[in-house]
């Protein structure tokens, strides 16, 4: 699979294959795709009626432990969406006092985000997350056919760039300012090839300081990365992390 992410404020990188590019304008390979909700979906969903209760959409989300339950009409289509928020809104605190029994058998559809915004399995994810952040959502159904067929959470999307960055992984990370130029990311990479350290992943970061420079933040397979930050420095690049005082390289 692969994923291209062309121009963004960060890219991750899952291997150091054909890297001989600028640090503008990179390609994430990963097996010859682009990486697609269908692959990170959920694809088991729990689902309601509109004439379901404020207390059956309470139930399922306890019981399945989910936050975002799609509602379903006599087709099965998805005509709304309704999520651990919109129930707090709804049920009075524990604090409050009174009967409030006529809350739980509320229908759903009263309370529910009516014609929410979907996806379709064959969207890339990256383009999904921007639209997860540009639209502040915390889920997306995912329709092919105007079937629902899955549903794309935060919590997918944030698994997903663990696995990306590896940080699931134990190693080590590694800061290093470089040039903006084409080839930079090829002439790091030797280094690691040099020292047959594996390369868990790499995201590059714009430098704050100045936008001639890029900030590589590489995640490699082992406990002790000093004689790989000796290379790095010696090789004439700023390594920015770990820079602690007194380090003795």
């Amino acid at each position: 699979m692969v994923l291209y992410i062309l121009q963004p404020p960060i890219i991750v990188f899952r291997s150091f294959q054909q890297l001989n590019v600028s640090a503008s304008s990179i390609i994430l390979e990963k097996e010859g795709v682009y990486m697609l909700i269908e692959e990170i979906m959920t694809r088991d969903v729990q689902t309601l009626q509109t004439t379901h209760t404020v207390r059956d959409a309470l139930d399922v989300m306890r019981r399945f432990n989910i936050r975002h339950i799609p509602i379903l009409d006599d087709t099965e289509a998805v005509v709304g969406i309704i999520t651990d928020r919109d129930l707090k809104k709804a049920i009075p605190s524990s604090l409050t006092t009174g009967e409030h029994g006529e809350i739980y058998s509320t229908p759903i559809s009263t309370i529910m985000t009516k014609n929410p915004i979907t996806g379709h399995p064959m969207d890339f994810v990256e383009e999904s997350a921007l639209l997860f952040y540009n639209q502040k959502i915390g889920c997306l159904p995912i329709i092919s056919n105007s079937k629902l067929i899955g549903i794309l959470t935060e919590t997918d999307l944030l698994y997903k760039y663990i696995e990306l960055t590896g940080a699931n992984q134990p190693g080590s990370q590694i800061e290093v300012r470089v040039p903006n130029v084409p080839g930079i990311l090829f002439k790091v990479s030797k280094i690691f090839h040099d020292h047959k350290t594996n390369v868990l992943s790499v995201l590059v970061y714009p430098d704050k300081e100045s936008s001639k420079n890029k900030i590589l933040v590489i995640r490699i397979k082992t406990m002790n990365p000093l004689t790989i930050i000796e290379g790095l420095r010696t090789s004439g690049f700023e390594v920015l992390w770990p820079n602690v005082p007194g380090m003795n390289l």
